[in-house]
């Protein structure tokens, strides 16, 4: 392995970031970029036009790529199967990301990604192989949050709600960092640097894995491998495709692997148990009269203040109505959130429209355009209803369990 580019051809790239593997009869040149350059884009362009590589690997993945070359991908999405698979919050993250983005493209006056977008397009230019080496973001996303407590994750959305809503241009520290980091990474702020665990779901598990796809693609008519990445990617990447002695399919797929974790809500559990225990002792202690405002507090709390997050989000009338009936009945549907009710009832009423898919990323970026937007109008209906209804569940077990002693 080297450093330098004497042996690809003098100085084609000379003052790029560069990192060359020779493995298994596969020369790969690994260019790294920074995704908010010109100059990447430019050394992108002076590689592949140089007739010297067989195939072209890029960092990204299929959702990535469409979502860089087809701006009306979105208006293709099924809000309401996303909702049924209980995906909002990973949708919100996505549109945390595109907004981070699209403010990054606003003061630089590139976007972010534009020298992988031009990897593509040259590439299939030419005839050459493309590989898209880069994880789905959304099994980043879920193997990054099954490694962070309630606390981890609680930091994990505040750090893309800061990104999401904030108005500001990005700061000059944190655009030299995103030059020598990564886009996952720098939308998720300064949380992403301090967490270890999500740190390495987002670089070091992707890092291998690039390294695992590209051992995967290996061809015999391939022998000179162009791979564009982010620079804070090369020196894991090179050290992976170069160290790495596991075979590539089953290493792949156990990074792709999301365990199912048994998430018995042990919090939400204990509350409900004396909510209920409360109840019945309220029964049974003070009779019909005492159990009966027992119950009654517990739907007023529940569902009161999950009708309230619901009405907080813009919903319909009917959306919020759902809210309220639907939260005291949590004990019997434990792994369904209130806020998928209210989110379907919001997503049949008011259907989005094509125009609100094509406007999701601009509205995206403030609190206006996310009431204004009927898309992201549905995942508000879905988050603060969903906060509404834990607020009632733990106001209610205090108020239970105060009674109680």
């Amino acid at each position: 392995m080297t450093d330098t580019l004497n042996e690809t051809g003098g100085d084609l790239l000379a003052g790029q970031p560069l990192r060359i593997v020779e493995r298994d009869g596969v020369r790969y040149t690994l260019l790294g970029t920074a995704h908010v350059s010109a100059a990447s884009v430019q050394a992108v362009e002076q590689a592949i036009g140089s007739g010297r590589y067989d195939a072209v690997a890029v960092e990204l993945d299929p959702q990535r790529l469409q979502a860089l070359t087809n701006p009306d991908a979105l208006a293709q999405l099924d809000l309401i199967e996303v909702i049924r698979k209980n995906r909002i919050a990973l949708f919100a993250a996505n549109l945390a990301l595109a907004a981070y983005q699209r403010r990054l493209a606003e003061q630089l006056g590139i976007e972010p990604g534009a020298e992988l977008k031009r990897a593509v397009v040259l590439a299939q230019e030419h005839g050459l192989p493309v590989h898209l080496i880069d994880r789905d973001v959304g099994l980043t996303f879920r193997r990054a949050s099954q490694r962070l407590g309630f606390i981890g994750k609680l930091k994990l959305v505040a750090g893309l709600g800061a990104g999401l809503f904030s108005s500001e241009d990005v700061g000059e520290d944190e655009i030299e960092k995103l030059k020598q980091g990564d886009m996952l990474e720098s939308s998720f702020g300064e949380f992403a640097s301090e967490s270890p665990a999500l740190y390495e779901s987002i670089i070091g598990e992707r890092d291998r894995y690039m390294a695992t796809r590209l051992r995967e693609e290996r061809t015999d008519t391939q022998r000179n491998v162009l791979a564009v990445v982010g620079a804070g990617h090369l020196a894991g990447l090179a050290r992976y495709l170069e160290t790495d002695t596991e075979a590539p399919g089953p290493l792949r797929q156990a990074l792709e692997a999301v365990p199912k974790k048994r998430n018995v809500p042990w919090v939400t559990l204990t509350i409900l148990a004396v909510v209920l225990a409360g109840i019945g002792v309220g029964f049974w202690k003070g009779g019909m009269d005492m159990g009966a405002h027992m119950l009654a507090t517990w739907a007023l709390y529940t569902g009161g203040l999950a009708g309230l997050g619901a009405l907080l989000a813009g919903s319909h009338p009917l959306s919020i109505l759902t809210a309220i009936v639907v939260a005291p009945f949590k004990p019997f549907r434990l792994s369904i959130p209130t806020g998928a009710f209210a989110a379907l009832v919001e997503t049949r009423l008011r259907r989005p429209a094509y125009r609100d898919f094509l406007q999701l990323r601009d509205d995206a970026q403030t609190l206006k355009g996310w009431y204004r937007n009927r898309v992201t109008r549905v995942v508000l209906t879905f988050m603060l209803t969903n906060i509404g209804s834990m607020l009632g569940l733990w106001l209610t077990g205090f108020t239970v369990y105060g009674k109680l002693v």
